[in-house]
């Protein structure tokens, strides 16, 4: 079984524009002249900072919140394809006809639509993700996050999937239990070889 850590370093991924800047602060150092016991630091970081999974939460008032997930959506068979700048309707049905739940998009360009994320909704889609920092173009980021969301698909955004070839895999990327939270950094995995 082989592992393709499918992230980006949550510290040098790029951010949205107006999303805090990840940061860390050494509370505790072993470093110190007079080293303390143990290391701590505190981590300030924005709920969609660098890999990360979007909850209803993000564009619904009273959405699921990440604790709140149903895991099986982000955690199971998934399939990469290759997109290559706006996709259609047509070819998301054809990425999902096979019952493909959780579909992975490769290419940073890829742009979905709304009427794109409805037909991701009608194929029953579980889980879609991208590797730009958004799953729509800013003229329509809004409206493919509520159709996507308001069906409880989750979001992934910000993937690495540039060293994984396009075909079928074993999806882990399940976000922190933080109640009240519209999204979560996550470390993405894909399996390939599982049985």
């Amino acid at each position: 079984m082989k592992i393709y850590d499918i992230s980006r370093e949550l510290f040098s991924a790029g951010v949205y524009p107006g999303d805090p800047v990840p940061s860390m602060e050494l509370l505790q150092s072993l470093k110190k002249p007079e080293p303390d016991l143990y290391q701590l630091s505190r981590l300030t970081v924005g709920s969609h900072s660098g890999t990360h999974l979007d909850a209803p939460r993000h564009f619904y008032k009273n959405g699921l919140d990440v604790s709140r997930l149903d895991l099986h959506r982000c955690v199971g068979r998934c399939k990469v394809v290759q997109g290559k700048g706006r996709i259609s309707p047509k070819e998301v049905e054809g990425f999902l006809k096979d019952g493909t739940k959780r579909l992975l998009i490769k290419g940073e360009g890829t742009v979905i639509s709304r009427e794109c994320a409805r037909a991701a909704v009608r194929c029953g889609l579980y889980c879609l993700g991208v590797e730009g920092m958004d799953v729509g173009s800013p003229r329509d980021t809004r409206e493919v996050h509520q159709e996507l969301l308001g069906a409880q698909v989750v979001i992934l955004e910000a993937l690495d999937l540039s060293a994984v070839r396009c075909g079928d895999y074993f999806l882990a990327a399940q976000p922190l239990k933080a109640h009240g939270l519209d999204g979560s950094p996550v470390r993405a995995i894909l399996l390939e070889g599982m049985r």
